[in-house]
């Protein structure tokens, strides 16, 4: 009995340190090994036609065949039906991430029939180093389960920056931040062939380059489309 009762907390203990133990990003080296399938490029019309055989053959699904049969029309214009269906799919998705990412520097948003999510860098990764915060841990977890539910989709990670004197080196920046992302996902199930990873560097501001606005503008933005 004593020597059950010692296994017993000893898988407490270790269960227990495995699940307070902070998430660090590996080393860059092997980032490489770890997004093996996903596509360094913007996700555009013509990359999401190239890959989706790719997704495919990794037994990607796309959101007609994943929608319960009750949802899908057997009339009418078949356009119109599918449209339908995407709508709903995203619809969907956006509520369950709405519900869940109720934070601040955390937003996410309606594009049509894409969904994007806007993560302020300071608010999932440390203040001072480039490597994912406890926070951004739970959430980047978060939203691996959902999209891991919501698996019909193509995800475009995209790093951006304040304005910095040197273009080479905010490119770099964001990119680091994406690609950092992008392995988080790797190791928490996303499957590959669904991303997109790119760096755009201080593009796209979304505030002003004062103080406060610099720290906006350092941000991740994920942006989810249905697979058609």
């Amino acid at each position: 009995m004593i020597k059950i009762t010692k296994i017993i907390f000893s898988v407490f203990t270790l269960v227990t340190f495995v699940s307070c133990t902070q998430y660090h990003s590996p080393d860059r080296e092997t980032w490489p090994t770890y997004l093996r399938g996903a596509s360094f490029t913007d996700m555009s019309d013509t990359a999401r036609i190239a890959k989706k055989p790719v997704y495919q053959g990794t037994g990607g699904r796309t959101v007609a065949q994943v929608m319960p049969q009750s949802a899908k029309m057997e009339y009418g214009d078949k356009n119109t039906n599918d449209s339908n269906l995407y709508v709903k799919y995203m619809a969907d998705l956006e509520s369950k991430l709405y519900d869940e990412l109720r934070k601040p520097g955390m937003s996410v948003q309606r594009a049509g029939t894409d969904v994007v999510i806007l993560l302020v860098r300071d608010a999932i990764m440390e203040l001072n180093a480039p490597d994912i915060s406890e926070i951004g841990d739970e959430t980047l977890g978060i939203i691996s389960d959902i999209l891991k539910k919501y698996d019909a989709t193509f995800i475009e990670i995209a790093g951006y920056t304040d304005a910095m004197r040197d273009s080479n080196a905010a490119h770099s920046l964001s990119l680091d931040m994406a690609a950092r992302a992008g392995v988080y996902f790797a190791q928490h199930g996303i499957n590959t062939s669904r991303l997109f990873i790119v760096g755009r560097g201080a593009a796209r501001p979304i505030a002003a380059q004062d103080e406060i606005g610099r720290l906006t503008n350092r941000r991740i933005e994920i942006r989810i489309t249905p697979v058609r």
